[in-house]
């Protein structure tokens, strides 16, 4: 099947002949959009691996409608409109539902005529004029997650299905299990059978975290929140759905044996949260579809605030509050009459790739952009989307020219989540990435196992400028105080400081002119930058340059063996600058990606510069000849590892961190097998476990202060 068939006309085209030609090309295409519906159902529900946006199923869906609204003789029971679709997974037990789990109607009017047109629907059918009151209705949100039934047996959950085909569902108990927020008992509730509907989903923040997790390890991603969700449920193995950050809502009930159901939705939900069951507070009682409580203006309260929510929701729902006219309502085509889902514009949407440019980054990392054909998806025109890194882009092969499919959900960066396959124009070649920075020049290095590229040039390059001068700013680097964020951006943003050098070369006529920068503040800041070049260290500086993978510890370490920071061109060739991969390696604790770090540093000319324009702006310290690696071996804890962890009676962290180094230790962030000491005080957590398990030594405060106490001095 062509996918040129994905942009067809939505509803068929009057040939010229006979009525029976007519009825002919009518029912080929409605065979062919229940085919193509099929396709795609089979793709998002079994296979979770969708090829187009929701709105372009949503558009082929209603096409269909017409069609069978139309001509119903062409309306056969296995049509998607007629059925709810899915499919039990080869490998898990079907099981079959004691209450069907029925879908909703949907109203894809997005607009108020869409409440509107439902409350008037509601009101027709049950009867109701003008002078009648108000029908109450409970609105709540449309979850995009996947629909789960749980079984509660006299209080105790004893199997969790999905809806499959809304007759027959999967048995995935073992994996709802693992998660949290669903109640393994129910609090008060005894009944012989509760069933509770409700809705598996992941927050949009978790799905970025273990996204991005997934690219850090160059592992395949996921494609939105859903269908992640989805696939979690369905594992046949319930550690892998126990690493993915899954939660519930509660929304409805299936079978009930020896439970009283409360008289209204509402009552029902309020019942469900005082047994323990999450239940969305974003629902209210709303009547009728006008007026300050009506349905358009929750409609309107939640579409206002969908972009602030957690997680993602694609509408909201409208149900008759009351169980008893539920009841008198009916259904209808397997679709409750009392119901209806009222639809936000999609979020996902088809556009063309113009070209992929590349951003950098505050840290250096260089992010393929794909510039789009603009697009209007999640409340949005969108002209960019991110590719989020090389190995990204190719496993997800675009290209320039392709038609892809654009997601926009809340406050995330657009992205492009896939390519519809069989649109692209024309041969394109790879998208390969520049080997310069294209904001500076410098050398573009991706380190063995990263999957990021970056650019090397950190203090020169104009887009890391700001984070490269608040952490050169630091209290564990230069300390200047006063140099915080807000300042920064006004400095970098007026063109008053380029480059680190130019923090000493700033007058007081210029700083004072600055917004919220008195001239108290002015000179206050002034006298901070004059105290950092006399606290200035050999450490302290090397860390506050910002080279990748030179944290405090290992400055300190290289401060140590060699001394000096050494001079660019020094006929000596001595000194941190000059150094060697080979002679970097012999550092302590120096391997060869920080090695290789160091080197690519300082190979870059402007980076070199700018650690001689500082000191030349009086950044300096007493430099020394490198014998100090020699002298550490001498210190009591050289070659030792110590992990703090908890908080201790008088000591702070950085005091504790500051004493043990200060006596030759390497202050470690974790416990492993080559820790020697773990200093632990209240609160220790999960580190003092590993330590305990390894047979580590363990210290408080008091044996930390007599481990570095020196020793007696023996007598005569």
């Amino acid at each position: 099947m062509s996918q040129n068939d994905l942009f067809a006309s939505a509803a068929p085209q009057d040939p010229v002949g006979s009525v029976a030609s007519t009825q002919t090309a009518v029912a080929d295409e409605a065979a062919r959009l229940r085919a193509l519906l099929n396709e795609h159902a089979h793709r998002y529900y079994v296979l979770d691996e969708p090829v187009i946006p929701d709105a372009e199923y949503d558009r082929l869906f209603q096409a269909l409608q017409a069609i069978e609204a139309a001509h119903p003789e062409l309306r056969t029971p296995d049509s998607p409109t007629q059925r709810v679709i899915g499919q039990v997974l080869d490998g898990l037990t079907p099981v079959r539902h004691a209450v069907p789990m029925l879908s909703i109607r949907t109203e894809t009017d997005t607009q108020a005529s869409g409440a509107e047109a439902f409350d008037a629907r509601i009101r027709r059918e049950l009867g109701l004029g003008p002078e009648d009151p108000p029908v109450e209705y409970a609105a709540e949100l449309k979850f995009d997650g996947l629909a789960i039934n749980l079984r509660y047996e006299n209080g105790k959950l004893t199997q969790a299905t999905t809806r499959g085909d809304g007759e027959t569902g999967e048995d995935v108990t073992h994996n709802v299990h693992t998660i949290r927020q669903i109640p393994v008992h129910l609090k008060g509730i005894q009944a012989a059978v509760l069933e509770v509907r409700g809705e598996i989903y992941m927050r949009r923040d978790d799905f970025e975290k273990l996204n991005e997790a997934q690219r850090e390890k160059g592992e395949k991603t996921f494609v939105n929140p859903r269908n992640t969700a989805a696939g979690a449920v369905r594992q046949l193995d319930a550690n892998i759905t126990a690493q993915r950050p899954l939660r519930f809502f509660a929304y409805g009930l299936g079978d009930v044996q020896g439970w009283d159901i409360p008289p209204t939705h509402s009552a029902m939900l309020d019942a469900l949260a005082a047994m323990g069951m999450p239940v969305s507070s974003d629902r209210t009682v709303a009547l009728g579809a006008s007026g300050e409580q009506g349905l358009v203006a929750f409609h309107q309260r939640i579409g206002k605030a969908r972009d602030s929510l957690p997680f993602d929701i694609d509408g909201v729902v409208y149900k008759v509050n009351s169980r008893a006219l539920q009841e008198r309502l009916g259904f209808v085509s397997r679709e409750p009459r009392w119901a209806v889902a009222h639809k936000y514009p999609a979020q996902e949407q088809l556009t063309l790739v113009e070209g992929i440019d590349i951003q950098v980054g505050r840290t250096g990392k260089l992010t393929p952009v794909a510039r789009l054909k603009p697009v209007f998806v999640g409340g949005v025109t969108v002209t960019n989307a991110t590719l989020h890194n090389l190995f990204e882009l190719r496993r997800k092969r675009v290209r320039i020219g392709d038609t892809v499919i654009v997601r926009r959900a809340g406050d995330v960066i657009p992205e492009v989540v896939g390519v519809v396959p069989g649109e692209r124009p024309a041969y394109v070649p790879n998208f390969r990435m520049p080997s310069q920075c294209p904001v500076c020049g410098s050398t573009v290095v991706r380190e063995p196992g990263e999957v990021n590229h970056r650019c090397s040039g950190g203090l020169f390059c104009a887009a890391q400028r700001k984070q490269a001068l608040l952490h050169f700013a630091q209290r564990r680097a230069m300390d200047i105080e006063g140099l915080g964020e807000k300042l920064v951006d006004q400095l970098v943003d007026g063109g008053i400081v380029r480059t680190l050098p130019d923090l000493y070369k700033m007058g007081f006529a210029k700083l004072a002119e600055l917004d919220r920068m008195a001239e108290k503040s002015a000179q206050n800041l002034l006298d901070s930058l004059e105290k950092s070049k006399q606290k200035a260290t050999l450490p302290r500086f090397l860390f506050g340059l910002g080279i990748r993978h030179v944290g405090e510890t290992t400055a300190k370490d290289l401060a140590r063996h060699f001394g000096k920071m050494g001079h660019k061109g020094d006929e000596s060739k001595e000194g941190i600058m000059n150094a060697s991969y080979e002679q970097l390696l012999a550092v302590r604790d120096v391997g060869p990606i920080v090695a290789q770090s160091i080197r690519t540093f300082f190979d870059q000319e402007h980076n070199c510069e700018v650690v001689e324009q500082l000191r030349a702006a009086g950044v300096n310290w007493p430099e020394h000849e490198p014998s100090a690696e020699a002298d550490a071996a001498t210190l009591p804890l050289f070659g030792k590892t110590v992990v703090l962890t908890g908080t201790l009676p008088t000591l702070a962290r950085e005091e504790a961190k500051a004493m043990l180094e200060a006596a030759g230790a390497k202050v470690a962030g974790s416990v492993s097998k080559k820790t020697h000491y773990v200093v632990a005080g209240a609160e220790a957590g999960s580190k003092l476990d590993k330590a305990q398990e390894l047979g580590i030594t363990i210290l408080d405060e008091q044996g930390l202060r007599d481990l570095l106490a020196p020793p007696p001095s023996s007598l005569a």
